[in-house]
């Protein structure tokens, strides 16, 4: 019996990873490369470190676009209306020509039949109308001329993402802010809560909850001609591993969740195989926040095993103030009693298979 018990014990029994000892033994006190910290109301204040998007100054102090400003790029259409029969421009029996889609070369000119080479950006499209006139107006009597903007290269920005409709579309006086280009595609598809509205402006890129665009009115930047907006459903969240009630990646939304919310999201622990001493959260700990933590310099990225005895006293409140984080592993040991009773089960198991046979034989 004690053989056959040896021999059991010896063997890889089924289980949900690895055990409390087993990870205790990867720590960097034993050679390991994590450091398994005990979460105490010093680590809880110290990690309490919730990366938030935002805009950079680069973003919040960029001026509004002068959204009539005409600039290289832009595509422009031109009316022309003549006072005669037969016009410069018009054909006859008809008293207008439409210029459609004339873009705004690299130097800024676009060119009008005989007014020339005319220097387009830097004008409003009002300004430009007045200099074709007076050049128009030396060969034909009182030209009437209209000039319009269409969406082109210029001040233009794209919108992509869960948006309502994706597309280019040109920065005019209605449209010169983020929420205004939001409201101006038709606004965001997907529920405003899980919303992130991401701005690429070169080499620059900033984030901002939906939410949070509408609350803060600094975080309504002014856009700038070639801006990106890209309009997606947040992608954060944390795995849930271990002698939990389910075992899933559950996306965190723009909510700060604590410990024992993450574990209740998942069925809270297994009543049968949780060792509530054995709540550990895996993650990969920036350098300022480990240094804190540890109560020492260190550098770079830091693994850290965060140790939830809810068993104590206090466990509950300080699994309830610490935060969890996107890419946080919250793993769950099983009992020590688990794996005994797993053990004398694959015992027992057999040879209860074995009595049940020869009864039947008999």
């Amino acid at each position: 019996m004690i053989a056959a018990v040896t021999l059991v014990a010896a063997c890889t029994l089924p289980r949900s990873g690895p055990s409390k000892g087993e990870i205790y033994s990867g720590a960097v006190e034993k050679g390991g490369n994590a450091h398994v910290i005990y979460v105490n109301e010093h680590v809880a204040r110290a990690t309490n470190f919730t990366p938030a998007y935002g805009f950079s100054n680069s973003f919040l102090r960029a001026g509004q676009v002068g959204a009539d400003e005409i600039r290289a790029g832009d595509v422009l259409g031109l009316a022309i209306w003549e006072n005669v029969d037969d016009g410069l421009l018009t054909s006859l029996g008809t008293s207008s020509t439409a210029l459609q889609e004339i873009q705004v070369d690299s130097s800024g000119y676009i060119f009008v039949p005989y007014a020339g080479r005319v220097q387009a950006a830097g004008n409003t499209p009002d300004e430009l109308r007045q200099i074709i006139t007076e050049r128009l107006s030396t060969q034909t009597p009182d030209p009437q001329v209209t000039v319009a903007r269409v969406a082109g290269d210029g001040a233009t920005v794209s919108v992509m993402g869960k948006v309502t409709a994706q597309g280019v579309y040109p920065i005019e006086r209605p449209t010169r802010t983020l929420s205004a280009m939001l409201a101006r595609s038709g606004g965001v598809s997907i529920e405003p809560e899980i919303a992130v509205i991401t701005v690429k402006r070169g080499n620059d890129t900033g984030k901002v909850w939906l939410t949070d665009l509408y609350s803060n009115t600094s975080n309504d930047i002014a856009l700038r001609p070639g801006d990106v907006i890209l309009v997606e459903e947040d992608q954060r969240s944390f795995t849930a591993l271990g002698a939990l009630g389910g075992q899933t990646r559950v996306p965190l939304g723009n909510e700060m969740i604590n410990a024992v919310e993450a574990v209740a999201m998942v069925g809270g622990l297994n009543s049968n195989l949780a060792d509530p001493t054995g709540v550990f959260i895996l993650r990969d700990e920036p350098e300022s926040v480990a240094s804190r933590v540890l109560g020492k310099t260190v550098q770079g990225t830091q693994r850290i095993a965060y140790v939830l005895d809810l068993t104590r006293p206090n466990g509950l409140f300080l699994a309830r103030d610490f935060l969890i984080r996107d890419g946080d592993t919250v793993y769950v040991t099983e009992a020590p009693y688990v794996q005994w009773q797993k053990r004398i089960a694959s015992l027992t198991g057999p040879l209860s298979t074995a009595s049940t046979v020869t009864n039947l034989t008999q």
